[in-house]
């Protein structure tokens, strides 16, 4: 009897060892036990004096999911549903060590709701300073299967505790992340670039029409901001209005009794810093300037890729008889006669000068007593959609950004020829066959300015952004005159702007087993050396037993 207890216990001690070897076996993951990749820190800047983004970059923590409840020095791994103001805050409050965003690789698939929630949450975070590190990396097959695994970890918290236990003990296994960097160090030498042309007037004394927009993006991490509606649609339209006016001035019949500058500038993310210092280049430095004399209205285009809503933006209400009156009666007309679907409004917002920031690009020319206004798709200049790094390529549809090329091209016309007051129909279009607007040119245009992301701090310093300002530039030479370039460089003693080095570095994820595995393992040991050391010592008595026990049954 004793030698049959013996023999069933034996079995048993067995048959857990192979099970927990079995489990061992089955918990051997597919991902690499250690794994290389890059990552995009978040903005990290000050602006007159303010801070916003992170301000850390090292990262030596274990990989948690934003649903566990104890994020306390770990790595919070997100990807974009999971990402909400009230998360983000939680880990904050938490002091968790990092949070790292899985960026998916394709954007367009992912639905429009969670696109936008994303948007929000993002604008709210890059409003905050925080010591907390924050990255975003590009998703790949290496990443999704930690996001499972970590998520499937704070799943079984719910479970029961017998079950937390054993994966905890057998089959759970930890990621360890690693960011290992030298300090952070602002970046003294940031220039920002600025493009002028001019379409000059037939006549003397001419008024000036100045046509600007800003080229440059913003998102959570300065890498991965493409900019397409903000504002690379406003770069493309002001383009392709260069070419289409260029081809009535070339004709001395059909040119106008106005001059037109065209101006790109940089910094417009950040207060609008680079039409702000080409105002001060053309005004109280340069002796011979357009924006001396007569300037009869500034149209800024910003954010005009998508939507079916038109508003301008103004310091003033234009009044009548004055030409930016007149020009707005124009837009009106050409939406309301060929574009009815479209909404139009205007947006009044007063210059606060106690501010020392400033909501529309306009605003600057306002500060200088030359009339202007914004025209956006984009109603509130805190509007989430104006920096995201979601805003790419695919958000814009190009058959609305066409539509917005027609209505400022059609009504700048109208306004500069005087043709309501010839009799012109609502309906008239000026630009068609030989002048008609180019979709392949309109996508050209946008894969050109969306091929790199145009943060500021980029563009003076990476050999592809300095490649699409020098395209830029021959674009403005190709069809305009008089074209400067000019290159503003910060102050290094009291600089506006100050921006911040690492933001694009290699991370590093480790698999690792929890402490209590290796206690489990050295008990299973233990066990197993136990078992064999009894066995060796009373072999004779459990040989004679068995003996006996074999010779009985024979019998």
């Amino acid at each position: 009897m004793w030698s049959v207890t013996m023999n069933l216990r034996t079995s048993q001690v067995a048959a857990l060892l192979l099970l927990s070897a079995h489990l061992l076996h089955a918990s051997a993951l597919t991902a690499a036990s250690s794994y290389e990749f890059n990552v995009y820190r978040m903005q990290q800047y000050n602006l007159h004096q303010e801070k916003y983004g992170c301000r850390g970059a090292i990262v030596v923590a274990e990989a948690r999911s934003a649903a566990d409840t104890s994020l306390t020095r770990r790595c919070v791994i997100m990807k974009l549903p999971d990402l909400t103001e009230e998360r983000y805050l939680e880990a904050t409050r938490q002091k968790a060590a990092a949070v790292l965003i899985i960026l998916p690789k394709n954007i367009s698939a992912v639905p429009q709701d969670i696109v936008q929630g994303f948007m929000v949450a993002e604008s709210q975070v890059l409003q905050k300073e925080t010591l907390m590190p924050v990255y975003v990396a590009p998703e790949d097959e290496q990443l999704l299967f930690m996001y499972e695994e970590v998520n499937q970890a704070a799943a079984t918290k719910s479970a029961s505790v017998l079950v937390r236990v054993l994966r905890s003990i057998i089959t759970a296994t930890s990621f360890q992340i690693l960011v290992s960097n030298s300090p952070i160090k602002p970046i003294t030498d940031t220039t920002i670039i600025g493009l002028e042309g001019v379409l000059p007037g037939s006549g003397e004394d001419l008024p000036t029409i100045v046509i600007t927009a800003h080229y440059d993006s913003f998102g959570l991490a300065p890498w991965l901001a493409y900019g397409a509606d903000s504002n690379a649609s406003g770069v493309t339209i002001l383009l392709e209005l260069v070419r289409l006016f260029q081809r009535l001035y070339s004709d001395p019949r059909s040119q106008p009794s106005y001059h037109l500058l065209f101006s790109l500038t940089g910094a417009g993310k950040y207060n609008f810093l680079g039409t702000k210092r080409w105002l001060e280049e053309n005004m109280d430095n340069a002796e011979s300037s357009l924006l001396h004399d007569n300037v009869a209205f500034v149209l800024c285009l910003d954010s005009l890729g998508t939507g079916d809503e038109l508003f301008m933006h103004v310091s003033r209400p234009p009044k009548p008889g004055t030409s930016q009156f007149a020009f707005v009666q124009q837009l009106e007309k050409v939406i309301s006669g060929r574009f009815p679907s479209v909404k139009f409004g205007t947006v009044h917002k007063k210059i606060n000068l106690q501010e020392t920031t400033v909501a529309w690009e306009h605003e600057r020319f306002g500060m200088r007593r030359i009339p202007g206004f914004t025209l956006s798709h984009i109603e509130n200049a805190k509007s989430e959609l104006r920096g995201s790094i979601l805003d790419t390529v695919a958000q814009v549809d190009i058959r609305k950004l066409k539509r917005n090329v027609i209505i400022v091209a059609e009504s700048l016309a109208r306004f500069m020829y005087n043709l309501s007051d010839k009799g012109s129909s609502k309906d008239m279009q000026v630009f068609k066959n030989s002048l008609d607007i180019q979709d392949s040119r309109l996508s050209a245009l946008m894969t050109m300015l969306t091929s790199v992301p145009r943060a500021v701090q980029l563009l003076d310093r990476e050999p592809k952004h300095v490649l699409l300002m020098n395209s830029l530039e021959q674009e403005f030479k190709h069809y305009l005159k008089q074209v400067h370039r000019h290159t503003f460089h910060l102050d290094r003693r009291d600089p506006e702007i100050t921006f911040f080095d690492k933001m694009n570095q290699p991370m590093m994820m480790y698999r690792v087993k929890p402490a209590a595995f290796d206690l489990f393992l050295g008990g299973c040991i233990a066990g197993y050396l136990g078992i064999v050391y009894y066995a060796i010592q009373n072999f004779g008595n459990v040989y004679t037993k068995l003996k006996a026990t074999v010779k009985a049954k024979h019998q």
